[in-house]
């Protein structure tokens, strides 16, 4: 995406992703496409084995983020994805990896 797609109101997106999501760089693939779509928020692992996230940006970068999530890198599996709406906070300064 170029810097111009991310004008707009800041929206904000809370999902969690079952399948095989850990132990195959999920989060850390994650992290670089929500780093590149210039999102902010926090991804972690569930103790159920699914992967939870929150991320606020445009709203061109939050559904383009959802597409991703959708299929995770090559190496994951991903057999659903439970999407909520959420309201930004503004809290964030970049996306990172919360224990």
């Amino acid at each position: 995406m170029k810097p111009d797609d991310f004008s707009g109101f800041l929206i904000a997106k809370s999902a969690t992703v079952e399948g095989r999501v850990q132990g195959v760089g999920f989060r850390w693939s994650a992290i670089e496409e929500a780093r590149r779509l210039h999102l902010s928020g926090w991804i972690r692992n569930a103790d159920d084995g699914s992967v939870e996230t929150y991320f606020e940006g445009s709203e061109a970068a939050v559904d383009a983020f959802i597409a991703w999530l959708r299929k995770g890198p090559g190496g994951a599996r991903v057999d659903a994805v439970t999407f909520r709406s959420a309201i930004p906070t503004g809290a964030y300064r970049g996306f990172v990896v919360e224990p």
